[in-house]
């Protein structure tokens, strides 16, 4: 095997697991209710509930392209949300996919925002990459009316 590939943004890709990794991970109903209990939490305003399932070496590649990686990067990128200064954030789940023998899930989402100067709403998804019962990487995708240029790499 060579390698690993860099993936843009989140740097060289972590080379596939052994046999032995993959037995480690979740069946499919385990998987899929740890993606609802982590959007729960969110939902919830539980910081500490949503960073209980992310692990130590976690990436979290935000919507806008902004890379995040370790949990405390993770807990500083969440706080502004967790704070209330957007205003009340909920994600309502639209679709669920999971992978459980590759350890992956993607959920769609409904993200409801409410403010002072009324409600917005947008539609997004979370591809969710797990390994051994935590979340190893969050990347975050939303629709925007105005395409978000910036640099390319």
């Amino acid at each position: 095997m060579g390698a690993p590939q860099a993936v843009a943004g989140l740097g060289p890709r972590r080379p596939r697991r052994g046999y032995e990794q993959r037995s480690a991970r979740m069946d499919r109903e385990k998987l899929a209710k740890l993606v609802i209990d982590f959007t729960d939490a969110f939902n919830r305003d539980d910081l500490d509930g949503v960073m209980s399932f992310m692990s130590d070496d976690a990436v979290y590649d935000e919507f806008n392209g902004t890379v995040n990686r370790g949990a405390a990067a993770i807990r500083a990128a969440f706080v502004p949300q967790f704070r209330g200064d957007y205003g009340k954030l909920r994600f309502n789940t639209e679709d669920l996919f999971v992978d459980a023998a590759a350890g992956k899930a993607l959920i769609r989402w409904r993200c409801t925002l409410e403010t002072k100067r009324g409600p917005a709403a947008w539609r997004g998804l979370d591809i969710l990459h797990v390994e051994n019962g935590r979340i190893t990487e969050k990347l975050t995708y939303a629709k925007a009316k105005v395409p978000l240029l910036g640099e390319t790499s």
